[in-house]
């Protein structure tokens, strides 16, 4: 579907999976936390107990990796009965500490595009998860100098944009959103009346994925950031 990108003055882009690599990190740590449970359960059923576990405590701890770590233990100590190891429990905490201990890594053309819009239009950062690991990240990725405004959201519904908008003084017909997730960095901005790009991931969790048939009213899909350049 073509968009007029025409009255656009404020782009947002999603951080994880939009500007540098996250989920990849996370689907390593499963595959760590399935081989630490082997002698408890298969990997199908620890997957799947695990993202119940993280579903079931998005409410509590939001999301990001400290939810995760915590997540991960829960579930380490309700499939094993309360008999996982001390060890484990710990080998937990330091999957965690990796995750969080990695260098940023920019995916393809990133820097491309911010130095070509930076001077055209007012770009801001909208992402959610833990706050210190998301100001850490910006930190280290380099990229702070292109952004007027970084925002660490606690979820990314039509309330949340709807709000934030509003604070910084951004009609939505004015706004266009950038991001991997059809679930929180389009859909929504489309419902409030923004525009939105989506720019898929290799992987998405599965809290991401919509499942239902959407109808591309209002954004459109590129397969690499740098295919923006063509529309704006």
């Amino acid at each position: 579907m073509e968009i007029n990108f025409e009255g656009v003055r404020v782009i947002g882009f999603d951080a994880d999976d939009t500007l540098w690599v996250n989920e990849t990190y996370f689907r390593d740590a499963e595959e760590k936390f399935t081989s630490l449970l082997e002698k408890y359960e298969t990997k199908n059923k620890i997957d799947q107990e695990l993202f119940s576990t993280e579903i079931r405590n998005l409410d509590l701890y939001g999301y990001g990796i400290k939810g995760f770590v915590l997540s991960m233990i829960e579930c380490a100590l309700e499939l094993s009965n309360n008999q996982v190891s001390q060890k484990t429990i710990l080998e937990c905490l330091n999957l965690g500490k990796e995750m969080i201990s990695r260098p940023v890594e920019l995916l393809n053309g990133v820097t491309e595009v911010l130095e070509q819009l930076k001077d055209k239009y007012r770009l801001i950062v909208l992402t959610k998860g833990d706050l210190l690991d998301q100001e850490r990240k910006i930190e280290r990725s380099g990229l702070s100098q292109y952004f007027h405004h970084v925002e660490v959201l606690s979820d990314k519904k039509e309330k949340n944009y709807r709000d934030l908008l509003d604070h910084l003084q951004i009609s939505p017909s004015e706004f266009l959103m950038i991001g991997n997730s059809l679930k929180s960095d389009v859909l929504p901005l489309v419902g409030i009346g923004a525009r939105a790009v989506h720019v898929p991931f290799h992987t998405t969790w599965q809290h991401e994925e919509v499942l239902e048939p959407v109808e591309n009213n209002g954004y459109i899909t590129i397969s690499a950031l740098t295919d923006i350049l063509e529309y704006v």
